[in-house]
């Protein structure tokens, strides 16, 4: 306990678990709120899904958390496509804006927008959260790997709890509309940007991992 609460303060263990702790943040909007986001304005349960066209669009609606799961799973091939030709870095910051993007785009546009923005998301989630994982373990020697994993999946289970809370208590201030509980998780895509788009610019990892590399697998 006593070394994985040391790792808290070293810089590359913080930064790869704030970044975790962003990103499940911000995930957890499309399988608490987009279910409530993409429900029609309906005063009976038959009418729930009557705002959208019959056909694909209804049951796109109706199953929005099991297509964002299947693009998901499937991202993660086209995840291991990008990551095997274009820096990891690179590819992070590409797919968190394209994230913002759908967010932004999918609350501006309304629901009928967002019945696809929002699933498409998983294409582009599906390669964050394992980066994050394995470049912050990769950044220490083996015998650290275990309590590197330990702090950042104590962010990870925290951003779990702590999303959902923080949406819900946005959006019970503004009348319970779930839009304003995406409008938080779009604000935590923005920053893990943000700190993407620094760790594109300056790479504070790269002698690290160089540093590691030589040390724990030269042989």
């Amino acid at each position: 306990i006593a070394q994985s609460l040391s790792l808290v303060k070293n810089p590359y263990a913080l930064g790869f678990s704030v970044g975790a702790f962003l990103y499940v943040a911000a995930e957890s909007a499309i399988y608490v709120w987009m279910p409530s986001y993409l429900v029609c304005d309906a005063t009976t349960l038959k009418a729930t899904y009557d705002c959208y066209t019959e056909g694909f669009s209804q049951t796109l609606a109706i199953y929005s958390v099991t297509a964002f799961f299947i693009l998901r799973a499937a991202g993660r091939f086209v995840g291991i496509w990008m990551m095997s030709h274009f820096n990891w870095a690179l590819v992070l910051m590409v797919f968190t804006g394209a994230i913002v993007l759908c967010f932004g785009l999918g609350l501006w546009g309304g629901k009928q927008l967002a019945l696809f923005l929002f699933p498409l998301t998983g294409i582009f989630m599906s390669v964050i959260y394992p980066t994050f994982n394995s470049k912050g373990i990769s950044c220490f020697p083996k015998h650290q790997h275990g309590s590197v994993a330990g702090v950042i999946l104590f962010f990870t289970a925290a951003g779990a709890a702590a999303g959902p809370f923080i949406m819900g208590l946005v959006s019970d201030a503004n009348g319970g509309d779930a839009k304003y509980g995406f409008m938080v998780a779009t604000g935590f895509a923005a920053v893990l940007f943000v700190g993407l788009v620094y760790n594109y610019i300056k790479n504070p990892t790269k002698e690290r991992l160089a540093e590691i590399e030589a040390s724990e697998y030269a042989n």
